[in-house]
């Protein structure tokens, strides 16, 4: 590596006027650019001004001392080099001065030849270390980027395995997007609960808004005589129909094999969890395991309640689209085949605070003028 002197500015600062003519003039013959400096408080004004390469500086000097004016280039110039000087030999003071990032560390009265030989080796770490963090820099940049390319392959990936569950099915792709909304919306306000606080970081409620299309992929291997019947389904036909929470996870796990991705990536771990269990029930009534209570995953829970209500507030070939107000009352209240207990009681609790941002979100979202009409409705 060759380096260009007369593009290495350094900067002498030293309360004694006659050290920095002289090791200013050594410098100069070697045809360094070099700038001088009484004080460390003339040090730092400088150095706001203009680029500065290397900082030589003594230790004891009025006002800003070496080692303060050390730690402020290390935090504030972390690509300016450091050599102290001092005319004691403080082991000390040179620890301190090597934690805090010099590059030097010479005793008064010091050598042409100490001098130029400690700028030189300096400077050249100085370049290694800029062009390491460039390095370093630049590849983060591309794990970025590469990171990003694959979380959008992921995500039009898995957005389309759902839609494709949705073509088959009498919902709409209005379901998935619904759905999507009404998860993040309630997870927001429970994070700021102490109970979900934990469990609801940013990351993951992001990844339950990016699973939440993939509840009902597991459809797609539903016979097309019950997945599309237009009337209620024999007692056979719905054990059949309730196979698809198993088959929906079963498809994410051989999935996994199939490619060795690690079962516990947060993404396919919470894809599994609500393929598997957003007809589950909190008193233990659900399938298709029968899970009870917290057995049953936070994703699992909100979409327990969130298939049901975007279910009742939609039109269906089989059924007209239920008003907001009696979908919330069905849900919070029963109706015989829907009732309170089947939720978390937390979450249905907070699910009736913000009913009105669910009703908002299906009419923005809405497939049909029906539906619409019904969320009009007080």
């Amino acid at each position: 590596m060759n380096l260009n002197k007369e593009e290495s500015s350094i900067l002498m600062v030293d309360d004694e006027t006659f050290i920095q003519d002289i090791v200013s003039r050594w410098l100069h013959q070697e045809n360094y650019k070099c700038i001088t400096a009484s004080s460390g408080d003339q040090a730092l004004e400088i150095m706001e001004n203009q680029k500065i390469s290397l900082v030589i500086s003594d230790i004891m000097m009025p006002g800003i001392s070496g080692i303060d004016l050390l730690e402020h280039i290390s935090d504030q110039y972390p690509d300016t080099a450091v050599i102290m000087l001092t005319g004691v030999d403080d082991r000390e003071t040179a620890t301190k001065a090597v934690e805090l990032g010099a590059y030097g560390y010479l005793i008064k009265p010091v050598e042409k030849n100490e001098i130029l030989i400690n700028v030189a080796g300096s400077l050249r770490r100085r370049e290694l270390e800029i062009m390491r963090r460039q390095y370093e820099d630049e590849l983060e940049k591309k794990v970025k980027e590469r990171t990003l390319e694959l979380q959008t392959v992921q995500n039009v990936t898995f957005y389309g395995m759902a839609v494709l569950a949705e073509y088959r099915d009498s919902e709409t792709g209005g379901h998935i997007m619904r759905t999507q909304n009404y998860v993040r919306a309630i997870c927001e306000r429970l994070a700021l609960y102490p109970k979900f606080r934990n469990e609801l970081a940013a990351e993951t409620i992001d990844l339950f808004y990016k699973s939440t299309p993939l509840h009902d992929i597991g459809k797609v291997a539903v016979p097309d005589a019950i997945l599309l019947k237009p009337g209620k389904l024999t007692k056979d036909e719905f054990e059949i129909m309730k196979q698809h929470t198993i088959y929906g996870s079963d498809a994410i796990k051989r999935a996994e094999e199939v490619l060795g991705v690690d079962k516990n990536t947060s993404f396919l771990r919470i894809a599994r969890d609500i393929t598997a269990t957003h007809h589950e029930k909190w008193d233990g009534s659900g399938y298709p395991a029968g899970l009870k209570g917290e057995e049953i995953p936070l994703v699992g829970r909100l979409m327990a309640i969130f298939d049901v209500y975007d279910a009742l507030i939609s039109k269906r070939v089989y059924k007209d689209p239920i008003p907001h107000s009696k979908a919330v009352r069905i849900i919070t209240h029963g109706d015989g085949r829907v009732m309170p207990e089947h939720f978390d009681p937390d979450i249905l609790d907070v699910f009736n605070e913000m009913h009105q941002d669910f009703r908002e979100i299906a009419y923005e979202l809405a497939d049909h003028e029906e539906e619409r009409a019904g969320l009009r409705k007080n």
